[in-house]
């Protein structure tokens, strides 16, 4: 690689105004969601004019061929170094793209947002033509790149992992918080394209150092203090061929299981490892009661199941993706799915795992498929940062985007029902009693919440220390689910 190609390259993008936002704006909403669906005539009729940014779009986003002289004007000096390098396909009259390079905005912990620029694989299956997705194939960004992104913690840190790292979605992105990343992967082309993002972004030297090698092997005796991970989880019999970027040669969910348990190990005291994965749900247990079984007991852990599929579901959004047709399609099919029933797997769940060393080894697994708020980042750290339980000497804080629905007959003295609702975040839902409801709506931050529970005691004439052994613990419970923030450093009377 040239030394100065990545640099004159990103020269040209900017040049050309091919960011995220003016090709958002380009391409118009229809056409966007288009071509998240792998359609291009919609954005092919926006994108005719011959302007640099158009000629882009239709270049790496669209594989559309382009005229010499237009790619010229895109990319002045740059058609055949790029060519060389194997980015461009060229001729006397015509360019194509043989890698795709995409816009991509970073935004840093103080919520600026850089431009930056991807460079993948071309993306299989557009405008659904025939594809057969080659073993080394280098994924772009994509819904669970994109996942793990918004569910990574964003503070400061020292020093950051990025396990299988593909084209460098993450280490881009843990770079803008991170003095120093460590990206490694197994896959040549993989660790070819992370270096070329590297440098096309600009990042400083010596900050991100790039290394060969399975899973824990490349930093086998290192620790960090944030571990990001998107690993090859899809859960197979591990027969036939392997795609690098989803298949991990090992059969079941038991790389998942390896990298939960390995992980803490290499973690800096207080350090924090997500991962983004699946799990196998198996005929007479349950799906968390197996992943209790793989967390270290000196770690605190949130894990968030996501999304179940059934067996055949599951696997027929893998053999789409390989782009399997016919009878090939079919007999992978059928092993597949007589494995998972030799494994007894009724379905598969995708989901997070966020665990953090040197905690009191509380754990939540929580089953939540609705709608979140994203980035869901913010609602993590809130979980890790609550305090285990709560006491009659703290003063909390009820969270501004509560709401309580209360539901009950037309005239009746209390409601049959009453919800706490968060509108940000996870968004949870939880039902409380009346008195539970009244505590909450009181909480902010002036009065220790025994005061507050002794009043709400002798509005509903109950017993104050029985009441407080009622409901303390509950009030804990809505603390660490991001109801209610205890007054840091604050305390009071308790009766």
């Amino acid at each position: 690689m040239s030394s100065d190609l990545p640099h004159r390259f990103r020269e040209a993008l900017l040049a050309a105004d091919y960011t995220h936002d003016r090709v958002v704006e380009l391409l118009g909403e229809e056409a966007h969601r288009a071509l998240e669906r792998n359609q291009t005539v919609p954005a092919r009729r926006r994108t005719g004019g011959g302007s640099p940014v158009e000629t882009l779009v239709r270049l790496f986003l669209l594989q559309v061929v382009v005229p010499r002289s237009e790619a010229e004007r895109a990319l002045p000096g740059l058609v055949d170094p790029l060519a060389a390098e194997g980015l461009l396909a060229a001729s006397v009259g015509e360019v194509a793209a043989r890698w795709d390079c995409r816009p991509y905005a970073v935004t840093a912990p103080d919520g600026t947002q850089r431009d930056h620029w991807l460079v993948a694989d071309l993306t299989p299956g557009m405008d659904g033509r025939p594809h057969r997705t080659t073993a080394d194939h280098v994924l772009g960004v994509s819904a669970a790149s994109t996942s793990l992104a918004q569910l990574t913690l964003r503070h400061e840190v020292g020093s950051a992992l990025d396990l299988g790292t593909g084209c460098g979605v993450q280490t881009l992105h843990l770079a803008a918080h991170a003095d120093r990343v460590v990206a490694t992967d197994v896959n040549a082309r993989a660790l070819w394209a992370t270096r070329f993002n590297v440098a096309l972004n600009d990042l400083p030297d010596g900050q991100v150092e790039v290394r060969d090698g399975s899973f824990f092997e490349p930093v086998r005796g290192e620790a960090f203090d944030l571990i990001t991970t998107n690993p090859p989880f899809v859960i197979s019999p591990a027969t036939g061929e392997q795609l690098v970027y989803r298949d991990s040669g090992i059969p079941g969910d038991r790389v998942v299981e390896d990298l939960v348990r390995r992980a803490p190990s290499h973690l800096r005291a207080g350090g924090t490892c997500q991962v983004l994965a699946n799990w196998a749900h198996v005929e007479g247990r349950g799906w968390d009661e197996r992943l209790s079984e793989w967390l270290d007991a000196d770690c605190d852990a949130f894990v968030v199941q996501r999304e179940v599929l059934d067996p055949a579901a599951y696997v027929e959004v893998w053999i789409a993706d390989a782009g399997l047709v016919g009878e090939e399609r079919d007999r992978r099919y059928d092993t597949w799915l007589s494995w998972f029933a030799e494994q007894r797997i009724t379905g598969v769940g995708f989901g997070w795992v966020t665990l953090r060393t040197q905690g009191s080894g509380r754990r939540e697994l929580l089953d939540w498929p609705w709608e979140v708020q994203q980035p869901v980042a913010p609602a993590i750290a809130e979980w890790f940062d609550a305090p285990p339980s709560v006491g009659p000497a703290d003063r909390l804080v009820r969270r501004a985007d509560v709401q309580q629905e209360s539901v009950g007959e037309p005239g009746a003295e209390d409601p049959a029902t009453i919800v706490l609702r968060r509108t940000t975040g996870l968004r949870r839902a939880r039902q409380v009693d009346t008195a539970t409801a009244a505590i909450v709506g009181a909480c902010d931050g002036d009065l220790a919440l025994g005061r507050i529970v002794a009043a709400v005691a002798e509005l509903t004439g109950q017993d104050p220390a029985l009441l407080a052994r009622v409901v303390l613990p509950v009030l804990g419970e809505l603390t660490r689910e991001g109801y209610l923030v205890r007054v840091p450093g604050a305390s009071g009377a308790a009766v």
